[in-house]
């Protein structure tokens, strides 16, 4: 290119790096980022919202959908601080460097691979906006507001954020090879265990056992998990980075497993009780798309299949053993859904992504016996390290302030005591 005054040439190469820009962002790439980060807070706000919301009894609902809300607001936070940083700057094992605190050199021109970085950014975001919410779950309508929202933003910053980095940040367990697609451990079975640990920490709601504590409104809760199962497409095709065949692939085995683990739950009860219920078919839903998440770039059609029948077998009778074998107050069932589905579905992808299921196949080095170590190595790994801090957090904090309301505000429910709001006037 002649350039016939320096006057032209000054124009001109203030134009180039945007040229040279558009050349090297993939418009469908990034059109696909964009439109699954939007279906991941989707899935959040409102769907994971109303799935809760309809779960628990009607004095409590405005209390759910403030926590999640609340939740999604504080954690966007932090990762612009210093999440996004901690997990994806660096080459540590454990842990990232602050190179990136607070998007730091993150401008229109930054690339991650062939998106934009900010996209990147935002997707990754919305991943930790909704794990901590899955876990309030595990302790609907008894804990204190001010000590959820420590709990949530402390256990985001040393739960969610090193995990992260070990399995998609180059940490440890990215360079043993864990095949975790979309957040079997970061997401699942970080969020199931320490529910679990939240449960037995704050105790079991009053009358649980001696008097049913039944959903106040299917109707949200079924509307909640068409969002959810909505909103998953963009949480495992996301996670492809690309509009491409893993992203094409992860949607059909998500969407296979989210159908085959709903009737493998209901045909459980239907043979049980005689009645299938409206409860039971969402549920094993949630159970099939927990299970195929680690799994959903690796496997092909009949893997998803298989994944979500296991999925909703397991964590089925997962469900029973907590609540009626141990007597555990898992409110709405997050460890034996979302942790026992996460793990089985990380355990599982040893063996779907194999090609001789129609997989991805292994990647070279690695065959089923290796694959199916460190499958089972990052499941005890994330699980036990989840367990361990959520634990040591609940109990500093509550040196703070108490971590479960009283017995006259468990009564009342927590809408009026603790926000100064019905969910329903009339």
């Amino acid at each position: 290119m002649k350039f016939h005054t320096p006057l032209a040439a000054a124009l001109i190469s203030l134009v180039l790096p945007s040229v040279a820009l558009a050349q090297e962002i993939d418009t469908g790439d990034t059109a696909w980022m964009l439109t699954s980060s939007a279906l991941v807070l989707f899935m959040l706000l409102p769907g994971l919202s109303l799935f809760y919301a309809g779960l628990v009894r009607s004095k409590n609902v405005l209390s759910v959908l403030m926590q999640c809300f609340a939740i999604a607001c504080a954690m966007s936070l932090l990762w612009f601080a210093v999440g996004y940083s901690l997990v994806f700057s660096g080459e540590g094992a454990w842990i990232g460097n602050l190179d990136k605190a607070f998007l730091s050199g993150i401008t229109y021109n930054s690339m991650t691979g062939t998106i934009p970085e900010s996209v990147f950014v935002v997707f990754q975001m919305t991943f930790i906006m909704i794990t901590p919410a899955l876990f309030v779950g595990g302790f609907a309508e008894r804990m204190n507001f001010a000590a959820l929202l420590m709990f949530s933003v402390l256990w985001g910053l040393v739960v969610y954020i090193p995990v992260a980095h070990w399995v998609w940040g180059g940490g440890w367990l990215a360079d043993k090879g864990l095949l975790d697609f979309a957040g079997g451990t970061v997401v699942h079975v970080t969020a199931g265990v320490s529910a679990l640990v939240a449960a037995l920490v704050l105790g079991n709601r009053k009358g649980f056992q001696q008097t049913p504590i039944t959903p106040h409104s299917l109707t949200l809760t079924v509307v909640g998990a068409g969002m959810l199962w909505f909103g998953w497409f963009g949480f495992n095709g996301g996670s492809s980075l690309g509009a491409n065949g893993a992203a094409g692939m992860a949607m059909l085995v998500t969407h296979l497993s989210a159908a085959a683990g709903s009737l493998a739950w209901m045909a459980i009860e239907w043979m049980r009780f005689r009645k299938p219920s409206v409860l039971g078919i969402v549920t094993g839903m949630v159970a099939g798309l927990g299970t195929i998440t680690p799994a959903s770039g690796f496997v092909g059609p009949i893997g998803g299949v298989v994944v979500g029948l296991c999925g909703g077998t397991v964590c089925y009778f997962a469900t029973q053993l907590i609540r009626n074998g141990l007597k555990i107050d898992d409110s709405l069932d997050v460890f034996p859904v979302h942790g026992v589905g996460g793990a089985l579905g990380t355990i599982l992808a040893a063996f779907f992504v194999s090609a001789a299921y129609g997989g991805a196949g292994y990647v070279e080095g690695m065959a089923f016996g290796s694959q199916l170590s460190i499958q089972v190595i990052g499941v005890l790994a994330t699980g036990v390290y989840a367990g361990i801090v959520s634990y040591v957090l609940l109990k500093l904090i509550g040196l703070i302030t108490p971590l479960r309301v009283d017995v006259d505000t468990e009564h009342q429910g927590l809408d009026v005591a603790q926000h100064g709001e019905k969910g329903y006037n009339m």
